[in-house]
């Protein structure tokens, strides 16, 4: 495979819509979505970096009755209030600011968008519920990790599911990462045949957003390159 010719300008705005009209869809439109394109988006997705060439990502994908009976399980889990300890922490022990403060904001959004008053516990459980089916997405992932791999892997999965993310974004598809299915990796486990030596780190899911979705509406600020980057020069 050729490289991209560094200095076309055409290439860099495909490579960058790509990246840039990529967002977190949480609401698809039921059409299958092809097992040659899933394959293919894996395919170029495995092309991320990773430590010592060691490619440690694992993803499980499930469509139709598979998916169905994962999403099911997990979901009348979650209506009877179990949400079991996941494997490994996602969320800080403590909350600061900047941090607190644009997870509210986008929070807060995303509920405006949905009509869910604040307090609304049980709307927002029902909200929270649909990571379970996927958001509706007719293909859902999950990714794992070996345990015995450290810190370093963990970064090379992230890259690799960048990857997808962006593969599927330049062939029309929409994504949406989900660490809420790290609580129940149990289910998981049992249902998809995970060996006990894998960690299961997140779920996504994969489809056509749905236009009319309301969530779907919501575009998520990002800070100026000011506010995170530092240039030093001598």
């Amino acid at each position: 495979m050729q490289p991209f010719p560094a200095a076309e300008p055409a290439v860099a705005r495909i490579v960058d819509l790509a990246i840039t009209s990529r967002r977190s869809v949480r609401g698809f439109l039921p059409d299958p979505v092809a097992a040659t394109t899933i394959r293919e988006i894996l395919a170029v997705a495995s092309r991320a970096p990773s430590m010592t060439n060691t490619q440690p990502w694992r993803v499980y994908v499930v469509t139709g009755a598979a998916r169905d009976r994962l999403s099911a399980e997990i979901s009348a889990s979650h209506a009877r209030g179990e949400e079991p300890e996941a494997e490994y922490a996602y969320y800080p022990r403590e909350w600061r600011s900047p941090y607190i403060d644009r997870r509210r904001q986008i929070g807060w959004a995303l509920y405006g968008r949905l009509g869910i008053a604040k307090g609304d516990r049980e709307a927002m459980a029902r909200q929270h519920r649909k990571n379970y089916d996927f958001f509706g997405a007719p293909v859902g992932m999950i990714f794992t990790l070996d345990r015995s791999l450290g810190y370093g892997s963990w970064l090379d999965l992230g890259m690799f599911m960048q990857n997808v993310m962006i593969a599927a974004q330049g062939r029309g598809l929409d994504t949406c990462p989900q660490a809420a299915f790290k609580s129940y990796h149990a289910i998981i486990r049992r249902l998809l045949n995970v060996p006990e030596e894998e960690i299961v780190v997140c779920g996504m899911a994969l489809g056509m957003a749905d236009p009319e979705a309301p969530a779907n509406q919501l575009r998520s600020p990002r800070e100026p390159v000011e506010a995170f980057a530092s240039f030093l020069d001598d």
